[in-house]
């Protein structure tokens, strides 16, 4: 890797883009890493350069570039944060402190997974792209794993797919979150990374390629006809994922839909539509195989429209439609997108909805442990999006209920609730929910206390606590009931 081929990304990127200050940073780190080399015997500069280099595919801005490049300046060699700050201003400085605050982790075990945790979700609150700069730190040391022992291979692969995978996938950093996932899988897994691999790789490879020519020449024919201006290719699902995929709804490979996928970038929205049914048109879709994530983007923002269908020789073929803008966002996430303002905290004053949510659970939180748990609860689970009866979206994790609802709606009305109706039907209120569903929450508006017994299965933080804190003084007036002369009894 060499400055010039990152130069030579950013300019790809943007033209107009002033390199000067990277290659001085370059300069800066190649000096102050100078005749230090990594385990695997490469010059330590290297590592270094992959990091920015990674930076720059994922369209990260210039200060972030820059920090990836000086992100161990200040631990791994004589130069310091203030020679950092001094030469290359205090935006870039406060970077790499975060970095170098990640870094400086000493526990083992679990105090370590939690201690990484919070470091991590602290860093994320305070400014995203120091997160986009250790994932790409993380994904060139992953890279270079094999220089590691084995025991040491097992703990960074299994810290990286627990901890970083997620919020890359959170963040919407699709290109770096299969990259990592990937790796890891590939040794903490790495008999079935093995037997997947060959699957995927070799087996019946060039006949796959053959349909994909075969499906790309029947639809790109039908939106010329149409005045439809797009790019069609194909991508494989990631190992990591297919293996997800079997192991938690217990398939065989010939059974996952979506190992692969045809890719259909168009000009604008209205043509995202317009090619969807010419698709269907084309070929039958699959029962309750189509999203709408246009309409209702994910909580990361990823946004495209999804429908299976069975191509031909009733083969099912997934279809992912989207607009050029979308792709990048899929592709690159936050970092696409993001608007970066040097006016103090207004760089992230457009910051993802997960995010205030770890803010909110950290204040709430009665230990980091508790807060490590509930952040993986609320936050890293997969997220439904439901509705209110004004059309109203709420997101929520996978198989909350109808109270969750509630409270993420109104504190009152969670407490006040005491019926649902889902869809036009009652429903008990521990039906676990599912995308798409309307609910009505039935309220019983002198209820003062909500039921302890919801504990059982509420699945949202803000529920729990807000039934918990809710506990004691019911728990009171019950008291009121037997006790002659209890303060409070009417």
């Amino acid at each position: 890797m060499t400055i010039d081929q990152i130069i030579h990304k950013i300019k790809e990127h943007n033209p107009e883009a002033d390199t000067t200050i990277v290659s001085l940073a370059y300069d800066f780190a190649k000096m102050a890493h100078k005749g230090q080399k990594r385990l695997s015997g490469e010059p330590y500069i290297q590592h270094c350069l992959h990091t920015a280099y990674t930076l720059t595919q994922i369209k990260a801005d210039i200060p972030t570039i820059i920090a990836g490049l000086l992100h161990d300046v200040p631990e791994d060699t004589t130069y310091t944060l203030k020679d950092v700050e001094k030469n290359f201003g205090k935006e870039i400085a406060t970077l790499v402190c975060g970095i170098t605050k990640l870094s400086k982790i000493k526990y083992r075990g679990v105090d370590r997974y939690v201690e990484s945790l919070r470091k991590m979700f602290l860093a994320i609150t305070s400014d995203l792209r120091i997160a986009l700069i250790k994932f790409a730190d993380r994904l060139h040391n992953l890279k270079t794993l094999d220089a590691q022992p084995p025991e040491k291979q097992q703990r960074i692969a299994k810290e990286t797919l627990e901890i970083y995978a997620p919020i890359a996938g959170l963040l919407g950093v699709e290109h770096l979150k299969w990259q990592i996932e990937d790796i890891c899988f590939k040794y903490i897994y790495p008999e079935e990374y093995k037997k997947l691999e060959y699957r995927y790789e070799v087996e019946k490879k060039i006949e796959r390629n053959q349909y994909f020519s075969r499906i790309k020449n029947i639809l790109m024919k039908e939106l010329q006809n149409a005045n439809i201006d797009c790019t069609i290719n194909h991508r494989f699902k990631h190992l990591y994922s297919i293996y997800q995929k079997m192991h938690e709804k217990d398939r065989q490979f010939n059974e996952i839909y979506d190992v692969f996928a045809m890719r259909v970038v168009v000009k604008d929205i209205s043509d995202c539509y317009k090619t969807l049914g010419i698709i269907h048109s084309l070929w039958k879709p699959a029962h309750k195989r189509f999203k709408d994530y246009i309409g209702l983007p994910k909580p990361n923002g990823y946004r495209s429209l999804h429908t299976t269908v069975f191509g031909p020789d009733g083969r099912p073929t997934e279809f992912q439609i989207r607009t050029k803008e979308m792709y990048e966002e899929a592709l690159y996430g936050i970092a696409a997108h993001w608007q970066y303002k040097t006016e103090g905290d207004r760089r992230n004053e457009h910051q993802p909805k997960w995010i205030t949510e770890i803010l909110e659970l950290q204040k709430e939180a009665s230990s980091t442990l508790d807060f490590i748990t509930q952040a993986k609860i609320d936050v890293f689970r997969d997220r439904i999006f439901v509705f209110s009866p004004k059309g109203d979206v709420i997101d929520l994790p996978i198989d909350s209920t109808s109270v969750d609802f509630a409270y993420a709606v109104h504190t009152d009305i969670g407490n006040q609730c005491s019926g649902a109706i889902i869809n036009g039907k009652i429903a008990s209120l521990n039906t676990p929910l599912k995308n798409g569903d309307v609910i009505e929450i039935i309220r019983e508006k002198q209820r003062k206390y909500p039921n302890l017994s919801w504990l059982k299965f509420t699945k949202t933080h803000r529920a729990q606590s807000k039934i918990k804190q809710h506990s004691r003084y019911s728990k009171l007036g019950a008291l009121a009931n037997y006790i002659p002369g209890f303060p409070g009894k009417n």
